[in-house]
């Protein structure tokens, strides 16, 4: 097909697509994974001169250590068991939307001066919308798939104008499992009535 790829896009490739997989199936072997994942990424993005993106890995890296602790320790002091699949609050919504767009505009600025990135915005608004995902994702929010299913379908014509053939089909990908992951969480929501009843008694 007249593609160039390396063996760091391959396993990119590979170990993207086994994550997303896994945390469409709540499975916590999904971070570890992602952790190889993004280190394959960070060497990729960075030799593309996606520079935020390339950044935006080793955030990943740590939310990861995060998110890993968060779904087996249920995500604060005081709390057992695992974390359990919930909807996204209205204030959570506000303070992420604000994160998200002051982020996004301090990136393209800092990226459109300080670099040579020829995408500077849809750079920044990859990266803002990938990190809010991930935090949602860290904390089992359902609403964290919408934003993946928003970031990939910048990410895919942004990675086939950058010549990475192979990342854009595994964003295709990821946008497929990204529909299955949001179903599959909606059906792992706890049923309203019965949440209520819990309060009631305790």
């Amino acid at each position: 097909m007249g593609w160039q790829t390396s063996w760091t896009e391959i396993l990119g490739f590979v170990t993207g697509a086994v994550c997303v997989w896994l945390v469409a199936r709540q499975h916590i072997a999904n971070w570890p994974i992602g952790i190889a994942n993004n280190v394959f990424f960070i060497v990729l993005f960075a030799q593309a001169g996606l520079y935020a993106d390339a950044g935006l890995q080793i955030v990943f890296i740590a939310l990861a250590a995060y998110g890993w602790w968060s779904w087996t320790h249920g995500g604060g002091p005081g709390t057992a068991g695992a974390l359990r699949v919930r909807r996204t609050k209205a204030a959570e919504w506000a303070a992420l939307a604000v994160a998200g767009a002051v982020g996004v505009l301090a990136l393209t600025l800092l990226l459109d001066r300080a670099t040579d990135s020829t995408v500077p915005f849809l750079d920044a608004l990859t990266t803002g919308l990938s990190l809010l995902a991930t935090y949602g994702q860290c904390r089992k929010l359902v609403e964290s798939w919408w934003l993946w299913i928003a970031a990939d379908l910048v990410y895919i014509p942004l990675y086939v104008y950058k010549g990475l053939y192979l990342t854009s089909l595994l964003y295709m990908v990821f946008l497929g499992l990204c529909v299955v992951g949001l179903l599959g969480w909606h059906r792992a929501l706890p049923v309203r009535g019965a949440h209520e009843a819990r309060q009631v008694t305790a």
